[in-house]
Formats: C-alpha cells, structure tokens, sequence
C-alpha cells in the first residue's frame, strides 16, 4: 500500500484554505467601499506588526481571530506597528487583520451621567436592558471624536467668571475661573483623593467628568462608593482605567474624558474635568512609544510623542463661544520636587497650581495645600481687588510666620522686635483654621469672603 504524499495532501489544504478566506473576504466587501487586509508578522505584549498598505496613523483595525480591536501607531513602509485594546493572547503569527478606515471616537449623551465608563467610552455596568444601549439614532447622542482639535484661539472666550469650588483654601486664596487649567501636584500620602472628592461635592458646576487612569482596582470602587456623596455622583462622569489594562486604553482615558467634557460644554454647560493623573497618562503614552520604536528622553524618560500630545490635550480644556471646561490634572511627584520633567511641563502649560504638602497630611491638616507655593494665574480676572488684596495679606502674613516658625518653637523669638511679624504669629492660628476644612463640608463663597475679610481686619 503506497504511503499518502505529504506535500501533496498540505497543498491540497493551503487550496481550501486560501479558498475559504477568499469567499469570507468577497463576503465582507462593502460595496463602494475597499477592504483591506494584512497579515500579523510579529507579536510583542504591547504590539503587533502586520504588513497592511494603505492603514494609517490611528486607523483603527481589528484581528479577525480571535477578534481583537487595535489602532495603529507607527507606520513603516508597508508594514504597521499596532497596540491593541486587550491583552494579544491567541493571536498568532500570519493571523488575519482588517483595517476599518475609522478612527476612535465615543458615543456621548446624558445618560452618561451618573454612570462608570471604561476608559473607551462603555459602560462598565450594564443597563438594565439592551433597549437602552446608547446609539447614534437616539435623541441626544451623538458621536464624538477622541483626538479633536483644540477651539481656536480668538474662539476662546476670556476667562472672566468666577468657579466657586466650595473649598476655602482655594475660593479664598486661589479663586478659579471658568474655562481654567490647574495643576494639582501632590506626592504619595499628599492628600489628592480627599481634595477631588471635595471638589466633586462643592464645585458649582452643571457636570463634572473624572477621569482615574492607572488607579487600583479597589481604589477605584471605594473612591466612587465612600468619598462621594450621592448628590455629586448624581452629575458626575466617571471614566476609569485601571492600572491593569493595556496602556492604549489607559493612555485613551484621558481623550474619552476630555471628548465627553467637550460635548456637554458645547451644549453649552459648565463643565469640572477632573483627571487623574496624568502622570500615569504620561506613563502609558512611554509605553506605546516603546512599542512604537520611539527612543526615550534621557533625563525625563518620556518619548518625544509625549511632548506632542499634552499640549494639545490640555488646550482642548478651557472656554469656548458658549459653555467652559474648568479642569484639574493631577501630577505625581517625588517629595516636593516641582522640576521633574513632567511636573515642569505640565506646569508650563497650565494656568495655574496647586501643590499639596505630605507635611500638612501627617499634621491632619485637610485639604494639604501650601498656598505658599501654590498659585490661580486668573485669579485677579475673576474676583475684585478687595478679594486680592485681602488674599495677599494672608499670603504676607503666612510667610512672615513661616521665617520664625523655627526660633518660636525652640522659645527665641523675642516679641516687640517687629511688629509686623508679631501680628503674623497672633493671626496664625485663625489663618490655619480657615484653610482646614472637613471633607464633606462645602463652604459657600460668600461666607469664605467674609471670613477672609475678617482675617485681614
């Protein structure tokens, strides 16, 4: 009995094989419209390479087994460099890719409020019924792009309005306009949970978007369940990341949280961004620029595609002809360096900060804002010159007490050698009384004026 031909039967199946592909090919084709296939030729945790002509930078595309949705990064001659949205287990080696021709982008409407979104825009609770899955047809949802451009400059309106944010360290001495960008930059232990929850529940704002990229899971839960209220997660957005999924999807939380935002201002509402952080942004865009082949800075350990891309997600925040987006980014430092690479970058972009003190946490004094080093750029735009002034006594005085804090506590200071500083210190203990503030207090602004006003009389 002859022995079967082994090339003969492997070219027999590569026929079918080649067969197969081609009717599922001719049965996914469009009419008018090209469908273009590649192959995947390498397979890295990050990335897959596949040779795909004609794909370009963040066209989103999609293995067809196991089916895995992916963006492209890098393009190199025929070949495309892309970061999937999951995990690339059981994609293997020649395995088939589509390029879809669309780009990212998120379906953006009411009943996002309230609600917990992944960092692409889904829900991470299901709705109660698949009828009330949002769609482009449905009235008031509408899809919106992820990597929008910015409003153009002279479309801006001025940032002119005054956002009480109902914490009296920063209506008082840092007072916020609408449409501003702020810099919270705070070390491990620093007290950044306990000022956005603040913020959350005292912000007069019409919705509040958070974003939380790279947090922990168990944080993420215990943040959303125990530091807020119900009244503020009633109009908050929550979009969350965390630090376990793929850096394209941690790295697009922060675009998602920004197209939402811009949405309801367009509509014309005032809107609180609130994101954190964008340290661990940063962090995910180095992630795909390794995948992507991109050589990392030497000193700041960041990819020259990071430098691009704040810039332009920070601009898209601000005013515009109608309605504003008043966001807070959050930085991560090492103790109280403010010139690392990224701290100093984004504070270069901002328009304004506000630095916590890990000191000022192990003293349980809550909200921990140095008001000495922080600062509200618009703040005289959007308060009167009483206000200021008033603040800037505060300020003179806090810093005056600040120089003898040292020979007071060691008993060397000699009172009556200034007077000036003699005041400072009698008025130190109202001053520390006024900035503290209990987590699920909100101060109305008027009440803060006064009180300032009262310190400084």
């Amino acid at each position: 009995m002859r022995r079967p031909d082994a090339a003969r039967i492997a070219n027999g199946l590569r026929r079918t094989l080649d067969a197969q592909r081609k009717a599922c090919d001719d049965w996914r084709r469009v009419p008018g419209q090209e469908v273009r296939y590649g192959r995947i030729d390498k397979i890295t945790p990050n990335a897959m390479r596949a040779r795909l002509p004609g794909a370009a930078l963040g066209e989103q595309c999609r293995v067809v087994s196991p089916e895995l949705d992916a963006e492209v990064i890098a393009v190199e001659g025929r070949h495309v460099w892309l970061a999937p949205y999951a995990e690339p287990n059981g994609v293997a080696n020649g395995a088939l890719v589509q390029a879809l021709g669309t780009s990212s982008r998120v379906a953006v409407g009411d009943y996002m409020i309230g609600e917990v979104l992944d960092g692409l825009g889904r829900l991470l609770v299901p709705l109660a019924s698949p009828d009330e899955a949002p769609s482009s047809d449905v009235a008031g949802v509408a899809w919106r792009a992820l990597d929008a451009e910015p409003p153009p400059a002279m479309t801006r309106a001025l940032v002119s309005r005054c956002l009480p944010i109902g914490i009296r360290a920063i209506d008082g001495m840092l007072t916020c306009g609408r449409g501003q960008r702020l810099g919270i930059f705070a070390a491990a232990g620093g007290g950044k949970s306990t000022l956005l929850s603040m913020m959350c529940q005292g912000a007069q704002a019409d919705v509040i978007v958070l974003a939380l990229i790279g947090e922990r899971g168990r944080e993420v839960r215990e943040f959303l369940e125990l530091a807020l209220t119900p009244q503020a997660r009633a109009r908050t957005v929550c979009v969350v990341a965390t630090s376990d999924r793929p850096a394209l999807e941690r790295m697009k939380a922060a675009y998602t949280a920004t197209a939402i935002a811009e949405a309801f201002r367009d509509e014309g509402k005032d809107v609180l961004l609130l994101m954190d952080s964008l340290t661990r942004f940063g962090r995910a865009v180095r992630d795909i620029g390794m995948a992507a082949g991109e050589p990392l800075g030497a000193t700041s350990g960041l990819p020259p595609s990071f430098y691009a891309r704040l810039p332009r997600l920070l601009e898209r925040a601000g005013t515009a002809a109608h309605g504003s987006i008043t966001a807070f980014y959050t930085v991560l430092v090492e103790g109280d360096n403010l010139d690392e690479p990224l701290a100093d970058e984004v504070r270069s972009i901002v328009d304004g900060h506000i630095v916590l003190s890990r000191r000022l946490a192990q003293e349980n004094h809550y909200p921990a804002i140095d008001v000495a080093k922080s600062l509200s750029r618009v703040m005289p735009q959007v308060t009167d010159a009483k206000h200021v002034e008033a603040a800037a006594r505060v300020r003179r005085a806090m810093a005056l007490a600040a120089e003898v804090e040292l020979l007071v506590r060691v008993g060397e200071y000699q009172v009556g050698n200034d007077p000036e500083t003699d005041d400072a210190l009698t008025r130190a203990p109202d001053i520390r009384a006024f900035l503290c503030q209990s987590q699920h207090d909100v101060a109305p602004f008027d009440d803060t004026r006064t009180w300032l006003d009262h310190l400084v009389t």
